[in-house]
């Protein structure tokens, strides 16, 4: 190849590089980013921004990723930048966002709540169905048929054969009278002695019918029911007016019930109250309130109920333990409201005797009176008439209280996405799981009953008013961290006593603790109800002196959770930690100790388990798993104690 032609070729080669490197310009010019309007390059930038995941108690936890707060262990929610809402105080939320905070809302109503009140006592004699047996006149007691305690008996049995000169007189004093005349006022005296010494008719005729006095007597029962006392024996002299017998008849009983304080706005007389027995387990029971006692007992902080039971089947047994329940139906204002007595006329001394119209107790001859004297407050009637105003009532879990007021959370109507702002209320009295609300709400409106806290925490996020900074509550205090901090530190100082008061040898804190479980687990549950029962339990260990007891007595009359959990809990929880500790073979079992450090603004607070699935008493389903675990407790020095100490 001459150097003519190697230059064409390598000229050729040239040009068609150029060309390519062109045309590859040309392309990668055509597909550019750059090539796309501003707007659109704008617009793929925001869509490929990652989303912010956070924790809605510790904002300073962000992560690129859902997962959970390694500080509490909550679900991480997202955390929406860059909105420019016009409402400064609302918080707008996508669907997916409701969804991954769990937010569920509920419709504003109005009904007739129901308030239940639980109690527990005993069954026990109906007074008035008691009947002593006395000697009418002088005896000997020759025979006695009824011989020892719980024999049954009806009326016109006999009880004992009796042996008495003066009713051998009198016998002779009936028939000299009878025989002469039968009719005459003499006669007549002579019987009605001998009926008022306890001769029943039948008897009296029997001797005038014989003609013959006899000095040998049988003494019979004038009721039917069960011998409860006997007072006699074969060959004892009797006094007229020495108890012989004394018979009650188990057909009625009474069922004596010790309310709290906090319990009495509820109960009424002449409610109805079911119960049962551990006799009949699964079978209800029911009775009247017959009384209410006038005074608190000062040693128990306690007021005794009594209830009017039926029995006529004679299944129930005085001393018999009961768990009974008081439902109170709620009007507006709290007024006790009950359908079947409205407009009724009752008797103030027998309330199982109500009659449409007003007259006398067929049963003690009172003046029957209107219930609502009783306290059955009459109801205000609608704008029409008729029916009773129904309240209005959010459930329980929608509110957040923070010291004196409460706030709720309401989904804002007409809205593209779903918005919601932080609304004060002013609440009437707790009913079961609802509120009686008497300000700041309407029928119709849409609260927040689940995720409330979370959306409160992610106003906070975002700088905006949220509930922990809406203002101050009138005392002082600010939100719900001023509500934590007089409900926790505060009080923990000026009215709780220390752990070191409540002393406990191990034996006592063994003997405590399976009930001290059950009210952790009712804790961490949400139940109120169950926590106070667990509580109810405890004090029937306890018993009502001492500081345990008053500190027992305290939890029994919060009216929410939070009243058990700060910071009472905490001081029970601690008094069990440092009995147990001392010894933890005293208890027949394994006690786990965890601790949470945030109940209090500054420091943590414990409690014990009697397993190993962490579950915070202290703040419930908000925060169920935050907390760390120390493990089996063991003695105070090694294990558990070495590992307090290291800390």
């Amino acid at each position: 190849m001459n150097r003519k032609q190697l230059l064409s070729i390598i000229g050729i080669a040239v040009l068609c590089l150029l060309v390519g490197i062109g045309l590859g310009r040309c392309g990668s010019s055509s597909n550019s980013p750059a090539a796309d309007s501003g707007q659109d390059s704008h617009d793929h930038s925001a869509e490929a921004a990652p989303t912010i995941w956070t924790c809605s108690m510790h904002p300073q936890i962000q992560q690129p990723e859902p997962g959970k707060c390694p500080i509490c262990g909550m679900d991480l929610i997202p955390m929406e930048t860059g909105r420019g809402d016009a409402d400064p105080a609302a918080l707008k939320m996508s669907s997916a966002a409701m969804a991954l905070a769990e937010v569920q809302t509920t419709e504003v109503v109005r009904e007739l709540p129901t308030a239940e009140v639980r109690l527990v006592g005993s069954l026990a004699y109906d007074e008035t169905q008691v009947k002593s047996i006395t000697a009418r006149f002088p005896a000997r007691i020759e025979q006695l048929f009824v011989n020892y305690v719980g024999v049954p008996v009806k009326a016109g049995e006999h009880l004992a054969l009796v042996y008495s000169p003066e009713l051998l007189t009198a016998q002779r004093e009936l028939l000299t009278a009878y025989q002469a005349d039968p009719t005459s006022a003499i006669t007549d005296a002579t019987r009605e002695k001998l009926r008022l010494w306890g001769l029943l008719p039948e008897q009296i005729e029997g001797i005038l019918k014989s003609g013959t006095p006899s000095d040998r007597f049988e003494l019979k029962s004038p009721l039917g029911g069960i011998v409860i006392q006997k007072d006699v024996n074969e060959g004892d002299y009797v006094k007229t007016g020495s108890l012989l017998f004394k018979i009650v008849d188990l057909s009625d009983l009474w069922l004596f019930l010790d309310a709290y304080e906090s319990d009495l706005a509820w109960l009424r007389y002449g409610q109805k109250v079911s119960f049962t027995v551990e006799a009949y387990p699964g079978e209800t029971f029911g009775g009247t309130i017959s009384f209410i006692e006038p005074e608190m007992n000062r040693k128990t902080r306690t007021v005794r109920i009594r209830v009017d039971v039926p029995n006529a089947d004679g299944r129930l047994k005085p001393g018999m333990f009961a768990n009974a329940i008081v439902q109170a139906k709620l009007a507006a204002g709290g007024q006790v409201y009950v359908p079947d007595l409205a407009g009724k006329w009752i008797c103030p001394m027998h309330p199982n005797v109500v009659e449409d119209d007003p007259g006398q107790c067929p049963e003690c001859g009172m003046d029957l009176v209107p219930a609502d004297s009783m306290g059955y407050v009459k109801i205000a009637e609608g704008p029409t008439g008729g029916d009773p105003v129904e309240p209005i009532v959010v459930p329980v879990s929608a509110v957040l209280r923070t010291g004196k007021r409460a706030v709720v959370y309401v989904q804002l109507p007409d809205q593209e996405q779903p918005t919601f702002e932080a609304r004060e209320i002013v609440l009437g009295p707790k009913a079961g799981d609802v509120y009686l609300v008497a300000e700041g709400l309407r029928e119709g409106e849409t609260v927040v009953t689940h995720g409330a806290f979370k959306i409160d925490s992610s106003l906070q996020i975002q700088a905006k008013p949220s509930m922990m900074a809406m203002g101050r509550n009138g005392d002082g205090e600010t939100g719900r961290m001023g509500e934590m901090e007089k409900g926790g530190m505060g009080a923990k100082k000026m009215e709780a006593k220390s752990a070191e008061k409540l002393s406990l040898t191990p034996a006592e804190a063994a003997k405590l603790l399976p009930d001290y479980f059950k009210l952790q687990k009712a804790l961490a549950n949400d139940n109120l109800a169950m926590a106070k029962m667990s509580l109810k339990a405890m004090m029937k260990t306890t018993g009502h002196e001492g500081a345990l007891p008053d500190l027992i007595h305290k939890m029994l009359a919060a009216e929410d959770l939070n009243g058990i959990r700060r910071p009472y809990f905490d001081e029970l929880s601690q008094a069990l930690l440092a009995a147990i500790q001392k010894d933890p073979s005293a208890y027949d079992g394994q006690v786990y100790h965890m601790s949470c450090p945030m109940v209090y603004d500054d420091h943590g607070a414990p409690w014990l388990q009697d397993n190993d699935t962490l579950a915070n008493p202290y703040f419930g389903e908000e925060m169920l798993e935050c907390g760390e675990d120390f493990g089996v407790l063991e003695a105070k020095g090694e294990g558990q104690g070495a590992k307090e100490a290291a800390q």
